[in-house]
């Protein structure tokens, strides 16, 4: 038999009580007595040019192709600081952004356009976000990185349910009520390298790590062989 983490978790929140309750919320990965649901205020509009995510191609959405992300951003304590966070979708690999001057539409588009020189070019094609004002100058990402991006749904976050799922992890490294803008760029390298040495059962428990080196020895052997031909 086995037991789902939804009745783990129902089981502590529900029967728990008093000091035994207070133990046991400690031990979860987010220590939080409750669930709570999750709400933004940054600025929401309609973002110019928004292109949605059912123009997303299917490669996309089956995971079957490498190079489609997905992008959200940890919000700080009055939802005054931030850290950018991106999540390849088939092998799960993160890349964090610094944003310690900001997390407006200029420093997003600052960011983001530094995090596609890390990887190579054959691992960006799209890129999936929700409809915060920060991504105001997905027009100029787009012509500085050639990657298409696509929005989500209002109200949809299972349209990025890999990014959602990590930002939730991510939690234990940045605690929900701090300002996230005194986190160093190394401090954001050390956490991004831990969750991608952390094997995952939707990798056949490989790391994100081990699946993306796998990727591009499989990418540079193909080229080698289509250069020898």
């Amino acid at each position: 038999m086995q037991v789902s983490h939804e009745t783990i978790y129902q089981s502590i929140y529900v029967q728990g009580r008093g000091a035994l309750r207070r133990e046991l919320a400690k031990c979860l990965r987010t220590g939080r007595a409750l669930r709570r649901p999750q709400r933004r205020n940054e600025r929401r509009g309609r973002i110019p040019g928004m292109v949605s995510i059912s123009e997303r191609p299917s490669e996309a959405e089956d995971r079957a192709v490498p190079g489609h992300w997905e992008g959200d951003l940890v919000m700080g304590k009055g939802n005054r600081s931030a850290i950018g966070t991106l999540v390849e979708r088939s092998t799960r690999f993160l890349i964090l952004l610094h944003l310690a001057q900001g997390h407006g539409p200029k420093e997003v588009e600052a960011a983001m356009v530094e995090a596609t020189q890390r990887l190579p070019r054959v691992l960006w094609k799209s890129l999936t976000w929700d409809r915060g004002w920060e991504m105001a100058n997905h027009a100029q990402i787009k012509l500085a990185t050639d990657l298409d991006i696509y929005f989500c749904d209002p109200a949809s976050p299972w349209q990025r349910g890999s990014n959602e799922n990590t930002n939730g992890l991510l939690r234990q490294y940045f605690p929900k009520g701090t300002d996230l803008s005194g986190y160093q760029p190394d401090y954001l390298e050390y956490v991004s390298a831990e969750m991608n040495q952390r094997p995952r059962k939707t990798l056949a428990w490989q790391t994100p790590g081990e699946a993306l080196s796998q990727l591009l020895s499989q990418t540079s052997q193909s080229d080698s062989v289509a250069t020898t031909a």
